[in-house]
């Protein structure tokens, strides 16, 4: 009899946060490593050159910024990671090992069916408008939830460099309808 491929523990559906989400298909437990971010490494003005992933909403992105400075492109060669939605009260969060590569791992045990979801944390250089930053409106309905995809402010509060949560957004202040940030186009 042959062997079978083990089960993932994790399906892609629509999301009531946003879009498209990942969900999980059987118990996960507290520190599991459950899916590798995946995609094509490239340098942030390569990824910049690229079409937006949505043209009517150029904030959409699937950039995962390295420790090195270069990016994920999760549009090339990207997988169902590129679909976990953000959230304030995440239930996952993200780790790059030695080698650049990146990881989502529970924080906590999360039972079948619960969506995955991990702090995008995202940054932007240069100063937004009040519409730019409205862009990057957070709908995850936590109760916590800080209304916003984008990091705090360094300047309110200085927070350890940890690692995790790294998806970041660089974005060209001359060309604001380049600019990019929030990881997936809202209602898809």
């Amino acid at each position: 009899m042959p062997a079978t491929a083990p089960r993932k523990p994790y399906v892609v559906r629509r999301s009531a946060i946003h879009g498209r989400g990942v969900f999980a298909a059987a118990p996960i437990a507290r520190g599991e490593t459950i899916i590798e971010y995946r995609g094509e490494r490239t340098t942030w003005d390569d990824a910049m050159e690229r079409p937006d992933s949505d043209p009517d909403d150029p904030s959409h992105t699937f950039l995962f910024e390295l420790d090195d400075g270069r990016v994920i492109d999760a549009r090339v060669k990207g997988n169902a990671a590129r679909w976990i939605n953000h959230s304030c009260s995440p239930n996952c969060e993200t780790y790059e090992d030695e080698d650049g590569r990146v990881y989502i791992q529970a924080r906590k045990p999360i039972e079948p069916g619960a969506e995955l979801s991990y702090d995008y944390r995202l940054s932007v250089d240069g100063k937004l408008t009040k519409e730019e930053r409205a862009r990057f409106a957070c709908h995850c309905g936590s109760p916590k939830c800080r209304g916003s995809l984008l990091a705090k402010s360094k300047k309110k509060k200085k927070k350890k460099k940890d690692g995790k949560g790294k998806k970041k957004e660089k974005a060209k202040k001359k060309d604001a309808a380049k600019k990019r940030g929030s990881k997936r186009e809202r209602g898809k």
